[in-house]
Order: structure tokens, then C-alpha cells, then sequence
């Protein structure tokens, strides 16, 4: 096997000019009607774990004066952080089907067209 012209072809491939295809035309049209319900979902789930992770600190004496309040405190901010934890999800899939939504005309459009071919 002739390692140096498998790379000599990968790298002529990199450089050659691309046609812009209507495959991928329809895979850039999928990835853009999926990226805004990832990206809230990702920057949503960030967030409240931070926030579950504050509320754990000051119920466990971490942060905070170590009193009753800041239990209590650390407790309820915690449950908050739990909550957007188990919306995160029913809200992606809503925003994702936004999306498709959106977006499902021309991509169908497009599929139509890429299965005549």
C-alpha cells in the first residue's frame, strides 16, 4: 500500500475547488434548522447545573456562613437548578420542531429534487 499517494490524493482533495452540491446544500439547510435548539440546549443545561451546583455548595456549607438560612437558601436554589435541568429537554424538542418547521419546505424541496436526479 503506497501511503505517500493516499496523502498526496487526501491533500489534493482539500485544495481542489469544491462544486457546491445540492447534498450539500440539504445538509447545511438540516444543520440550520438544528443548530439554534442545540445551542439553547447546550447554554440552558450549562446554566442550570452551574446553578444546582451553587444550591449544593450552600446547603453543604461550602459557600456561605454556614447557618439555617443558607441551607435553606442552598436547597431552593438547588431545586431551581433541577428544575431547568428536566425543562431543558421538552424545550429542545419544541424549538428543534420550530425548526424543522421553518425550514421543512426547502429542504423537502431540495430532496425532491437530489432523488430525480
Amino acid at each position: 500500500m503506497n501511503t505517500d499517494k493516499i496523502f498526496a490524493e487526501q491533500l489534493a482533495n482539500e485544495y481542489a475547488p469544491k462544486d457546491d452540491s445540492k447534498v450539500v446544500a440539504l445538509r447545511k439547510l438540516d444543520a440550520k434548522a438544528k443548530l439554534p435548539a442545540t445551542i439553547f440546549a447546550y447554554t440552558f443545561g450549562i446554566l442550570s447545573a452551574l446553578i444546582t451546583g451553587v444550591g449544593m455548595c450552600l446547603s453543604m456549607n461550602v459557600i456561605g456562613n454556614g447557618g439555617t438560612a443558607m441551607f435553606v437558601l442552598g436547597v431552593i436554589i438547588g431545586i431551581i437548578g433541577l428544575l431547568g435541568i428536566a425543562i431543558n429537554y421538552p424545550i429542545y424538542k419544541k424549538l428543534l420542531a420550530k425548526g424543522k418547521q421553518k425550514y421543512a419546505f426547502e429542504i423537502m424541496e431540495l430532496a425532491k429534487e437530489i432523488s430525480k436526479e
